[in-house]
């Protein structure tokens, strides 16, 4: 949704309050309105609001309704039961927005294409359109959404007691960044739709291949992914995997593959540490077709009969240091 009615264009503002209606409610609270009405610090409001993602709004502006006021006081409620701390709900607050914000995204534009297909041309007729059709796609796709996130927290429950039951955040993890060669210059000869094809193959064959083999999908950055596995044979497994699919696949360039192997501090979903900057700057060392890795994961990988390991000299990283890393390769199958 728009952060503010100042934010949207004069012509379309009564479609944003006829989708805001239908999606939020009526919007008749100010801010200052929606803090008095929940008994919430206004600026602890604000940096609610905006650790969701959304611009600032205007004290004077009513664009907030009965559902945001229920919301910030489930929020409140969370803090003064005990079930989260205040920093711990901003932390939640600015993951989910993230995470939400990029489903949204990803709903409008699949929305607003599949009705250029049916022929609309009319700009604002194709935001009313999409205005118009959000809805009864939300019935659908709200138990949806709700389905996935309790999947992903029983999964999440059972990865944190698998590797360590404690509640540190950081703990000792393989993480892998795989980087499609040559992406600035094959994207520069294609189309928008073209484009859009390779970026969703891309993906797709790395949602495909990495939880097969018991790693995870951390985040996806341009032309590249980002995983992690608990294992070093895992995640070797599962870069020498992707090396072979898009190998495989005409319709895609060669993929590199950097690895890491170390203590690593998850936060807020993400990945962070020295362990990560290593393995994001092998991958653009690592020659097309190949995978990389750090001494420290192919220490791990040596008495792997699985795997073939040759040792590259010495490398300087800035901001890192000299190390030292492995080519890796698959074992050759028994004659």
């Amino acid at each position: 949704m728009y952060g503010a009615a100042a934010t949207v264009p004069m012509v379309l503002s009564d479609t944003w309050r006829s989708l805001a209606r239908a999606l939020l409610g009526e919007p008749e609270f100010t801010s200052l309105e929606v803090a008095r009405e929940t008994g919430v610090d206004p600026e602890v409001a604000r940096r609610l609001w905006r650790a969701l993602g959304f611009p600032p709004v205007p004290d004077d502006e009513r664009v907030f309704t009965r559902s945001d006021v229920a919301m910030l006081r489930a929020a409140r409620a969370l803090v003064e039961q005990g079930a989260a701390e205040p920093h711990v709900l901003m932390q939640l607050t600015r993951v989910t927005g993230q995470s939400l914000a990029r489903v949204a995204e990803a709903q409008v534009a699949t929305t607003a294409d599949r009705l250029a297909r049916t022929g609309e041309e009319s700009e604002l007729a194709s935001v009313e359109a999409i205005a118009n059709a959000l809805p009864s796609f939300l019935t659908d796709l709200e138990p949806f959404l709700s389905y996935v996130w309790r999947r992903h927290l029983l999964a999440a429950v059972f990865r944190f007691a698998a590797a360590t039951g404690s509640p540190s955040p950081t703990r000792p993890m393989a993480v892998g960044f795989v980087d499609l060669v040559g992406f600035t210059a094959v994207s520069q000869q294609l189309d928008a739709e073209a484009l859009a094809a390779l970026v969703e193959r891309f993906e797709a064959l790395a949602y495909e291949h990495i939880p097969e083999r018991g790693g995870r999908v951390i985040k996806t950055i341009g032309d590249s992914v980002m995983f992690a596995a608990d294992e070093a044979t895992v995640a070797a497994e599962i870069a020498l995997a992707l090396v072979e699919a898009y190998a495989r696949d005409a319709a895609l360039p060669d993929v590199r593959v950097g690895l890491a192997y170390g203590e690593t501090l998850s936060w807020e979903g993400d990945l962070f540490g020295r362990t990560v900057n290593l393995a994001n700057r092998l991958v653009n060392l690592a020659r097309p077709g190949t995978v990389l890795a750090s001494e420290e994961l192919g220490q791990q990988l040596k008495t792997n009969g699985g795997f073939v390991l040759r040792h590259r000299r010495r490398i300087g990283l800035k901001g890192i240091g000299r190390v030292r890393v492995w080519v890796v390769r698959r074992a050759p199958a028994p004659a």
